[in-house]
């Protein structure tokens, strides 16, 4: 591939500026990571994680999904915390963490996606052998997804994705 086909790829019309759209989730992704670890947060990559999923959407693609995102987190590191605290590493307690997850989840009439992030912090929280008391694991978890979620909001919203005309 040429210098031009790839300069013509990057910057199709379909698609954002290839180069704008990485400075921004690149920038998003450390100005999370900074904040999570200006509060001391042991797992603070999550931040940057949960910032790198926001910022691969629209700010109002975004929106609906990190809603989701919260809700589900929420529900899950709650999930997490009680299997965790009383039944430590326990693979039949976190399938039914999981099962009751998918129930509750569909009771509340949330999307399929808050389900799916209920059980990744039901995972995270009770699978992962850590020191901490398991609602510290879980009250972490959900601060680390916050901030990422609410940084990459923010700059989703000061920093536009602006889609190039034909």
């Amino acid at each position: 591939m040429s210098t031009t086909q790839i300069g013509q790829f990057l910057l199709t019309k379909d698609n954002p500026s290839t180069l704008e759209h990485s400075a921004r989730t690149a920038i998003a992704a450390v100005v999370s990571l900074l904040v999570a670890r200006l509060f001391r947060l042991p797992e603070a990559y999550w931040a940057s994680i949960s910032t790198l999923i926001v910022m691969q959407s629209t700010l109002g693609a975004a929106l609906p999904i990190s809603a989701q995102r919260l809700a589900g987190t929420a529900l899950g590191v709650i999930a997490g915390g009680l299997a965790a605290a009383y039944f430590p590493g326990n693979a039949l307690v976190f399938g039914i963490a999981v099962f009751l997850l998918g129930i509750l989840c569909a009771g509340f009439r949330v999307e399929r996606s808050a389900y799916r992030y209920a059980s990744v912090a039901v995972a995270i929280i009770t699978l992962v052998p850590r020191v901490n008391k398991a609602w510290i694991i879980a009250l972490h978890r959900f601060v680390e997804v916050s901030i990422g979620i609410a940084v990459g909001l923010a700059i989703a919203a000061i920093w536009p994705e602006h889609r190039r005309r034909a």
